[in-house]
C-alpha cells in the first residue's frame, strides 16, 4: 500500500500514508520510535481521520501507556480476528518470562528503583561492566540469553548481551538511534508490555506485586 493509494480517501490523509502503513504492520508508535507520527496521532483531528480510514478495514487506533503509545487493533472481533489475537497473545505469553527477567536484570544492574520506561537510555558498555563484575548478574544474563526468544549458545557476556539487545531492537522494545554508539533507548512498547502483565496478573489472580514484595523481604532477612 503506497501513499498514493490514499488519494481517493480525502486530502485529510495526505502525508500520513507511511504512518498508517506502520500501524498496519503492527508497529508501536511513540515519541521515541516516530515523533512526527506520535504528534500526528496525538492530534484529535488527524487521529479521527486515520481512525475513519482504518474503520473501513475493521481496524482501529488503540493506545497504551496512558495514551502515549499507539498501535493498530481490530474494531470488531469475529472468529478470524479472535484467532489472530489469540495467536499474538500466546506469542507474548511465551516471551513474557525472558522479557521480565531482562527488565529485572537491567533494573538491578543499573541500580534503578523503577523499571525501564519509554525514553530511558541503556548504555550497553556500562551495563556490561556491571554484569561482568557481579557473578549473580552474569548468571542471570546467561540464563535469560538461552531462552528461545534470544537463542544464545555463547558463554561470553559480550556476545550474550549484544545478541539480546539486537533481538530486543528487532522486537521493537528498544531502538538504537546511532549505530556507531552502544546506547539504546526504551520504546513505548514496554508500556504495552506492562499493561499485558497487569492484565494477566488481574485475570489469573497471580498477585505478582505482593509476591515480589514478599520475595524482597525474604532477601532482606
Amino acid at each position: 500500500m503506497s501513499e498514493a493509494n490514499f488519494s481517493g480517501i480525502g486530502t485529510g490523509l495526505v502525508g500520513h500514508g507511511a504512518l498508517i502503513e506502520r500501524l498496519l504492520r503492527g508497529e508501536f508508535i511513540c515519541r521515541v520510535t516516530d515523533e512526527d507520527g506520535w504528534r500526528a496521532l496525538k492530534s484529535p483531528a488527524v487521529r479521527e481521520r486515520i481512525e475513519t480510514y482504518l474503520n473501513q478495514i475493521n481496524r482501529t487506533v488503540a493506545s497504551a501507556g496512558e495514551g502515549e503509545v499507539f498501535f493498530c487493533g481490530y474494531a470488531q472481533l469475529g472468529e478470524a480476528e479472535r484467532k489472530v489475537i489469540s495467536s499474538q497473545f500466546k506469542d507474548i505469553c511465551q516471551a513474557l518470562i525472558p522479557l521480565v527477567e531482562w527488565l529485572v536484570l537491567v533494573q538491578e544492574a543499573s541500580g534503578q528503583d523503577t523499571p525501564l520506561t519509554e525514553g530511558a537510555p541503556v548504555r550497553l558498555t556500562e551495563l556490561q561492566g556491571r554484569i561482568e563484575e557481579t557473578p549473580a548478574f552474569r548468571e542471570q544474563l546467561g540464563k535469560l540469553s538461552q531462552y528461545r526468544l534470544f537463542g544464545s549458545t555463547s558463554s561470553n557476556v559480550d556476545a550474550q548481551l549484544k545478541l539480546v539487545f539486537k533481538r530486543l531492537v528487532e522486537l521493537g522494545f528498544l531502538t538504537r538511534p546511532n549505530v556507531e554508539k552502544q546506547i539504546y533507548i526504551a520504546t513505548g512498547k514496554l508500556d504495552y508490555l506492562y499493561e499485558v502483565i497487569r492484565f494477566i496478573d488481574e485475570t489469573e489472580g497471580l498477585n505478582l506485586e505482593a509476591q515480589a514484595e514478599t520475595a524482597t523481604q525474604r532477601e532482606l532477612i
